[in-house]
């Protein structure tokens, strides 16, 4: 049994960066290369390990930190404060997630 099977989408969207993640997932479904499909790519061995992002979905970016700032560059403001931000916002959901799986009473720590 995954872990995403575990963890239903109800349980993950409360998490905090879920709307992130999961903007990210759809973008990286649909071959969008988008800050939120970085966001995917940075985070993608966590979410590989709950079977919420397989191989077959997408090819992986190479370096995807420097995509995700090449592209904040490309919008109004400033890149390195919208930069630090997300990656943040995507620290909390990994912390979250961790915790999530943890107390999961069906996970193997749990």
């Amino acid at each position: 049994m995954t872990m995403a099977a575990v963890l239903e989408r109800e349980r993950l969207a409360r998490l905090p960066g879920w709307e992130i993640v999961s903007t990210g997932l759809a973008d990286v479904a649909a071959g969008r290369l988008t800050p939120a499909a970085c966001a995917v790519w940075i985070a993608s061995p966590r979410l590989r390990a709950i079977g919420l992002l397989d191989d077959t979905t997408a090819r992986p970016i190479t370096d995807p930190e420097r995509v995700l700032y090449g592209l904040l560059r490309k919008e109004p403001g400033d890149p390195y404060s919208r930069y630090n931000a997300l990656l943040r916002r995507l620290m909390r959901f990994e912390r979250a997630l961790d915790r999530e799986v943890t107390a999961s009473p069906n996970s193997p720590a749990g």
